[in-house]
């Protein structure tokens, strides 16, 4: 007998009777990997996959892999022999349950091979505590390939109670159902129409609970923070998509004013004299005047960012944005400066505040 090469040989952990030649990722189903085969020792019927059931259940056992360059003389001094095909789908490699055990590369061409499994001591195996580092393994395995067509699997010798357990178990498995016929052009058509619908729905459902249960118009859901005042009060939003222009300005300046108040920007006489400007409808790059010196001078202060009010600009940087904010398109500005008082306030405050604004503006209700 001419070994071509010795790919592994030691001792090899398994987990739950179970170790692996893997080249591509195996779905973790036994059954998945004997349907239509023989033999219940070494599952190949999962594409790049073999599942070889070992004795012992947990602990290390002896393994050797050799690839040959033909088929191998059979050692008849195996207890247990079985024979079945296999073709990696990529690098192959031994591996443990989980791979926490480790992984032996095996160096295997992508072509067709014939593989032979063989094990000695299995019902030993099956009924012994794990052997410990210092003591020999109980069961051991050779796992052979050289090149070969396709062919079934077959079992060539069975001595012990537990792989005849496992013939027996693996090949009465219900054969694998047959691949479906191809669809044709005005199948697949209808089919591909049928997923977009279910997607469309999925979508719609997410969408109608995300907003409290009814969808706003176009309009609320191309601003960037009408979604933020869902949870405070859902139907403000359509109040606000039909109030007029006039309205939702007069809201955008109550709410910077609010959020001014509420991070005592507003006892500042510049940030209270922009405040008036604003309400005027200065232009708004005429409207903040704050004293040079102010910038940079008057440490660190809450200021309003895209996700609420953080620590880190100065005070006049953050009064420019709140009031920068009732400039912007009407609907807008309603929405954005809203919600940056609310992030003033405290998000527990919310609720509160937007009965206050409903309160200043009957005409929402």
């Amino acid at each position: 007998m001419s070994i071509m090469r010795v790919a592994m040989s030691g001792r090899a952990w398994v987990s739950y009777g179970q170790i692996y030649v893997e080249s591509t990722p195996f779905s973790g189903v036994m059954e998945d990997s004997f349907r239509g085969q023989r033999n219940g020792l070494c599952g190949a019927a999962s594409a790049g996959v073999l599942f070889l059931v070992t004795g012992l259940h947990t602990g290390e056992v002896g393994f050797t892999v050799e690839v040959h360059g033909t088929a191998p003389p059979l050692d008849d001094s195996w207890e247990e022999i079985v024979e079945a095909s296999y073709r990696p789908a990529g690098e192959a490699m031994l591996i443990t349950w989980g791979g926490d055990g480790g992984w032996w590369p095996l160096e295997l061409a992508e072509a067709d091979y014939r593989v032979r499994y063989c094990g000695w001591g299995m019902d030993a195996g099956h009924q012994a505590n794990p052997p410990s580092d210092d003591e020999p393994v109980v069961d051991r395995y050779l796992l052979q390939f050289w090149p070969a067509a396709p062919a079934a699997d077959r079992v060539v010798k069975v001595t012990s109670a537990n792989a005849t357990y496992w013939h027996d178990a693996m090949s009465n498995l219900p054969p694998p159902l047959p691949p479906p016929p191809p669809l044709t052009a005005e199948q697949f058509a209808a089919a591909q129409a049928e997923q977009d619908e279910r997607m469309a729905e999925q979508i719609r459902r997410q969408q109608l609970a995300s907003w409290g249960g009814s969808l706003p118009s176009d309009r609320i859901r191309g601003t960037r923070t009408a979604f933020h005042l869902v949870k405070f009060d859902r139907p403000l939003l359509d109040d606000l998509d039909r109030a007029d222009d006039a309205t939702l300005i007069a809201v955008a300046r109550w709410s910077a004013r609010q959020a001014c108040a509420a991070a005592e920007l507003d006892r500042m006489d510049w940030v209270a004299d922009a405040l008036d400007r604003m309400d005027q409808g200065v232009d708004q790059s005429e409207i903040i005047q704050p004293p040079p010196e102010t910038f940079g001078t008057e440490g660190k202060f809450a200021v309003f960012s895209s996700t609420g009010w953080d620590a880190g600009n100065s005070k006049p940087i953050q009064a420019f944005l709140v009031i920068h904010r009732t400039y912007d398109e009407p609907l807008t500005a309603a929405l954005s400066t809203l919600w940056m008082a609310i992030g003033a306030y405290g998000e527990w405050r919310g609720a509160e505040l937007i009965a206050k604004l409903r309160e200043a503006f009957p005409q929402l209700g």
